[in-house]
C-alpha cells in the first residue's frame, strides 16, 4: 500500500462487524459492532452495505474519509452468492466514489496472513476451516461446514464435546472438573439442556464452554485433554486434506482465529501438525489486512474469488 492511499477496510461477519481506516500502514481509526445473517441472505447486500456504513459512522471524527482511494470488504456469505457480492461492491463503490473489492471472510483471512502468496490457512474460531491457494490461483478447501455438518475441532465443536462430557459424568461416566466449570452457565448440569435451547445462537454458546475446556486440559482434567487432542488430530487431518500434498519442500500453514490464541492449544496443535510433516509460520496479518489488501493491489492469484466494481484500479 502506497503512503498516499487512504483505505477504509472492513471485516463484516456474522458475529462482528469490523472497519478501519488506513492511511498507508499507519491506522487512522478503528470502530466495530455486531454481525450481520450474510451477503447471501435475501436483501444481504443491503444489510452488509448499511451496517458498513453504521460502523463507519462510529469512527472518530475528522478522519480523512472524503480522500479515500479505495475500500475492501471481507463479508460473511460470499461464497454462496457472486451476484450479491458484487451487487455489495457496485454499491460500496458509488457510495464512496472508489474502486471497492468484496471477497469471504476466510479468502480474506488467508490473504491478510501470507499477504497475497500461496499457501494454506487454518482458521479456528466458532467454526474451523483450512483454506489453500496454490500457485495457479486455485482455492482449495477442507472443512467450513457448519456447525451440523462439519466445523470439527473449532470452539464450537470443543464447547460441545466437554458439555456433552459434563452430561455423561451426570449419567455415571467418567468424572471430570468440567462438571464445576458447567456452574459457570448454569445452576445445575440437568439445566444444560433447557439452557441451550434458550440462547439466541447454541454453536455461539456452545464455543463459550471451550475456553473452560482448555483451561481443565491445561490444568491436567483427562476427559478435557481427551477432547483437546481428539481436536487437534482433527484439525491436522483438515489442514492434510487442504494441503493436498502440496509441493515445494514442507508444507507450511499459518493459523488464525480465537481457539489458537490460546498458547497452550496452539502448542498442542503445532506438535500435532509437526508429526504430520507440517510446519506453522506466523501469519503475516488477519482479515481486515487481507481486506485492505484487495482494496490497493490488483492482479492477486486470489483474483478470482475477489468481486470488484469501479475503475482505475491499481496494478
Amino acid at each position: 500500500m502506497e503512503a498516499t492511499e487512504v483505505v477504509l477496510a472492513a471485516d463484516i461477519g456474522k458475529s462482528r462487524c469490523r472497519v478501519e481506516l488506513r492511511s498507508g500502514t499507519e491506522l487512522l481509526g478503528a470502530a466495530d459492532q455486531h454481525g450481520f445473517p450474510g451477503v447471501h441472505v435475501d436483501n444481504g447486500p443491503t444489510l452488509a452495505f448499511e451496517l458498513l456504513l453504521e460502523t463507519t459512522a462510529l469512527l472518530p471524527p475528522a478522519l480523512p474519509i472524503s480522500t479515500l482511494t479505495g475500500v475492501g470488504a471481507a463479508v460473511a456469505g460470499v461464497e454462496a452468492s457472486e451476484e450479491k457480492s458484487r451487487e455489495l461492491a457496485t454499491m460500496l463503490s458509488q457510495r464512496f466514489g472508489v474502486p471497492a473489492a468484496v471477497l469471504s471472510d476466510a479468502t480474506a483471512a488467508q490473504l491478510g496472513a501470507l499477504q497475497g502468496a500461496p499457501g494454506t490457512t487454518l482458521i479456528v474460531g466458532t467454526g474451523a476451516v483450512a483454506f489453500r491457494f496454490d500457485d495457479s490461483g486455485v482455492l482449495h478447501r477442507a472443512d467450513g461446514w457448519g456447525p451440523y455438518l462439519g466445523d470439527r475441532g473449532s470452539g464450537r465443536w470443543i464447547g460441545q464435546q466437554g458439555l456433552q462430557a459434563v452430561l455423561r459424568a451426570l449419567d455415571g461416566g467418567p468424572a471430570t472438573s468440567l462438571s464445576a466449570a458447567a456452574g459457570a452457565l448454569v445452576e445445575s448440569p440437568e439445566h444444560l439442556p433447557a439452557w441451550l435451547a434458550g440462547t439466541d445462537n447454541p454453536y455461539r454458546a456452545m464455543a463459550r464452554f471451550a475456553p473452560l475446556v482448555l483451561h481443565a486440559a491445561e490444568a491436567g482434567d483427562a476427559v478435557a485433554l481427551n477432547i483437546i487432542g481428539e481436536a487437534c488430530s482433527i484439525l491436522t487431518e483438515t489442514v492434510k486434506l487442504a494441503s493436498g500434498g502440496e509441493s515445494g519442500g514442507s508444507q507450511r500453514v499459518a493459523m488464525l482465529g480465537g481457539v489458537v490464541s490460546s498458547e497452550f492449544f496452539a502448542e498442542l496443535l503445532r506438535k500435532s501438525l509437526a508429526s504430520a510433516g507440517i510446519e506453522v509460520v506466523a501469519p503475516l496479518g488477519d482479515g481486515l489486512d487481507g481486506a485492505a489488501l484487495a482494496a490497493t493491489r490488483r492482479g492477486l492469484i486470489q483474483e478470482r474469488y475477489i468481486h470488484r466494481d469501479g475503475t482505475n484500479w491499481p496494478d
